[in-house]
């Protein structure tokens, strides 16, 4: 591993964690953390508001502004990168991201969306993303882990893989 900080997308569909996971993960690291739907253009959070799932051409330049934030002060940012070549996209903008894919059950997931009043991303909008969602590939620099499971022991398991040292 190289001195420089790594880089790290937590991923996966709404519900997941990643916004919670992330910002304890970058805690643990001693990374900057972003929550990446802070880089939403006003017209997808309005389009998602309103249960319509955004379509490839409103999430490129969400996707762009994810991987230029990368390694800016945020080392480590939230990001559903739910299709591959969405992934791909970070990529190109920051090489050598690492995704973090926190998995699980859709109950599971439909539980944790519904406990969360006032968000801008409904409910009915989950089996939307896990039809969209496109597993991470053998030749992708990942981990995935099952969401199923205390912060603590998530943030665990992402370390013991040891990819993401600092110094």
């Amino acid at each position: 591993m190289t001195d420089a900080a790594p880089l790290i997308i937590v991923m996966g569909v709404s519900g997941c964690g990643k916004s919670h996971i992330g910002a304890a993960l970058a805690q643990r690291l001693g990374l900057g953390f972003l929550d990446g739907d802070s880089l939403h253009p006003a017209a997808n959070i309005a389009k998602m508001a309103q249960g319509i799932p955004l379509d490839d051409d409103d999430r490129a330049p969400w996707l762009d502004a994810v991987g230029r934030a990368l390694g800016t002060g945020a080392e480590v940012i939230a990001c559903s990168a739910l299709k591959r070549r969405y992934r791909d996209r970070i990529r190109a903008a920051a090489p050598g991201v690492v995704f973090v894919h926190l998995d699980g059950a859709r109950d599971v997931l439909a539980r944790r969306v519904s406990q969360r009043p006032g968000h801008f991303m409904p409910p009915a909008l989950l089996d939307s993303q896990l039809a969209t969602l496109e597993p991470l590939a053998a030749d992708e620099t990942a981990v995935v882990v099952n969401l199923d499971q205390t912060p603590e022991q998530i943030i665990a398991a992402i370390i013991s893989t040891g990819q993401f040292e600092t110094a």
